[in-house]
């Protein structure tokens, strides 16, 4: 290809919209253009960049024994009112209505469907296990779409989904998958981590996460410093030993009231009062499903909101209102606390190893410090409901927590029986008795994908793309297209190049040398070959990678066959 015939407007300037490396990287390279807010047209660069990270996908679904489906984008409401998640799933699934006023939704995920298509084809345990898969549009109605590719209303997905007669064979799915992910994302020469995960909307007994790793993701890892074990933060479990060696071995004596004119944070009575923040406990108010409820940290920590949702059980955890927890506590926030507290009270595990604690006792500008968990007030559940911190202790080993930050890629569920049994899917077993299939599902957000690689690789100059996602492998550059000896030294790398199956563009165009190389880094095309009229005489070009800082000059005859090797090395990862 012709660089003077390929579409990829480039942008000089950063646009204002974007505010991560991925999206700016992208929309000034001519990959992608914004066509709405959270939706955005990918331009050949960046289509070309899909595709082949689709077929990555498509190899290794295929090759875990995945058959691909296509099933529709349109969904009516009725199945999902089936599986009880019309009204669960809230307000990002876009819904509408026909001429005849049927409710449909456009589909944020296919659970449903592929469980009624199965039920009704798939009726003995001899078609089981059952693996089956598609690559395509999904749409869910975020709130605030932002960071480009990473977090938009119209996506790119690969999901899967397993069926299997028992939880034995689910496990087998499960490995299944877990290994042909880590294989696509060798594949793609990805830095990433598998983490257990939160199951969320999706549900279902267990997950995890594929976290690309990237200083500039949004969401955080903890990992042992000694083992294996790796978690979404949400996810990670807290042990509470450390708790106790805070404030243990001082003596807590009656229960006293402070007056605390102004002082309402945590900070506040640290600083003021000489109360350190671990002797503290936070009072939390939240309204799960409208019933309010309390939840209880220790000072020094952050309540993990999804861990309190789970425990609860409930389909929406909003935080309280102050005029609400006023009418029913008599104080507003800053002054809260559990003592007395007539609404359901959950504490994290660490609370009750509390040797002393101070907090608010739900009368404005008043604390009580000489509180004790058991004796001056009691917890409706003890329960893990803080986020991990680092330094915090491995929860499998002697270890300690680290922290790092990804970008979510990937997450595979075991699902169970959540939707067979809410939907009567079911097959019948070898004594022809009817049981719900045991189900999974695995998703991959293949344009996240895009922007994740881009996240993790790219450089003050634009993106550096590993060689097996790259819209093209190779570029060609006369250093002057007009000079009759350098554009036909070109034309014959290009044509040996393209002869050895390389993909390869030839820049063609009137340009400064400066300006052609700046639009070759920018775009991010891994190998760059050079014509310029002083290597040339002595038969030679220059081959640059976009990863490494220096050229080397290479004989004009060799430099195709050297750059073919690159990529079949490259190519070869975890193909066999």
């Amino acid at each position: 290809m012709r660089c003077s015939q390929l579409f990829y407007p480039t942008l000089r300037e950063v646009p204002s919209e974007a505010d991560v490396i991925s999206h700016q990287w992208l929309l000034r390279a001519g990959f992608i253009r914004k066509t709405t807010s959270g939706v955005y047209t990918y331009l050949p660069l960046g289509y070309r960049v899909i595709k082949k990270i689709t077929e990555i996908v498509r190899q290794e679904m295929d090759r875990a024994g995945g058959q691909e489906v296509m099933m529709p984008i349109v969904q009516p409401a009725e199945l999902w009112q089936e599986s009880g998640r019309w009204d669960v799933y809230g307000d990002e699934m876009f819904r509408l209505r026909d001429r005849h006023q049927r409710a449909y939704c456009l589909g944020p995920t296919h659970e449903e469907i592929i469980t009624t298509l199965v039920d009704a084809d798939v009726h003995s345990y001899r078609d089981l296990p059952l693996l089956l898969y598609q690559i395509q549009n999904k749409y869910r109605d975020e709130i605030r779409p932002r960071f480009g590719l990473m977090r938009g209303r119209e996506f790119i997905m690969k999901d899967l989904y397993s069926f299997d007669v028992d939880q034995e064979g689910l496990q087998v799915s499960y490995e299944k998958m877990r290994e042909a992910y880590n294989r696509i994302y060798q594949r793609l020469i990805l830095s990433y981590r598998m983490v257990e995960a939160d199951s969320g909307a999706i549900g279902g007994n267990a997950s995890h996460e594929f976290m690309v790793l990237a200083e500039t993701g949004e969401s955080e890892i903890v990992y042992c410093d000694s083992c294996e074990y790796a978690a979404n933060v949400e996810k990670a479990v807290c042990s509470p030993a450390a708790a106790g060696e805070a404030a243990g071995g001082r003596e807590c004596g009656e229960m006293v009231t402070i007056s605390t004119p102004g002082l309402r944070t945590i900070a506040d009575l640290a600083e003021h009062m000489g109360i350190p923040a671990e002797e503290q406990v936070k009072t939390l108010f939240y309204t799960a499903d409208q019933v309010l409820v309390a939840a209880l940290v220790r000072g020094d920590r952050e309540l993990n909101e999804i861990k309190l949702k789970n425990a609860l059980g409930c389909n929406e955890l909003l935080m309280a209102d102050e005029a609400l927890v006023r009418q029913q506590c008599g104080a507003g926030f800053g002054s809260l606390g559990p003592v007395g507290l007539k609404v359901p009270l959950y504490a994290d595990l660490e609370v009750p190893l509390m040797a002393k604690i101070s907090c608010g006792c739900n009368r404005d500008d008043y604390h009580y410090s000489q509180v004790k968990f058991g004796r001056d007030f009691e917890a409706t559940a003890v329960l893990d409901l803080r986020s991990a911190e680092v330094g915090d202790p491995c929860p499998h080993c002697e270890g300690h927590l680290l922290k790092m930050r990804g970008i979510e890629v990937g997450h595979i569920f075991q699902l169970g029986l959540k939707y067979s049994l809410a939907m009567g899917a079911a097959y019948l077993d070898k004594d022809g008795q009817q049981k719900p299939f045991v189900m999974g599902c695995y998703g991959i957000g293949v344009s996240r994908t895009m922007a994740a690689a881009v996240e993790q690789n790219h450089d003050q100059d634009g993106i550096i793309w590993p060689l097996p996602i790259a819209p093209y492998q190779a570029i060609v550059v006369p250093v002057n297209a007009n000079k009759a000896e350098q554009w036909e030294a070109a034309w014959r790398v290009y044509e040996q190049l393209k002869n050895l199956g390389v993909e390869v563009l030839i820049d063609d165009r009137d340009q400064r040398a400066g300006v052609k190389f700046k639009d070759a880094d920018l775009i991010g095309i891994p190998l760059r070959i050079t014509i310029g009229p002083k290597s040339l005489q002595e038969n030679q070009v220059e081959l640059k990678k976009r990863w490494e800082s220096e050229n080397r000059l290479i004989d004009i005859d060799q430099v195709a066959r050297e750059v073919a090797e690159i990529i079949k090395q490259a190519d070869q990862v975890l193909i066999g």
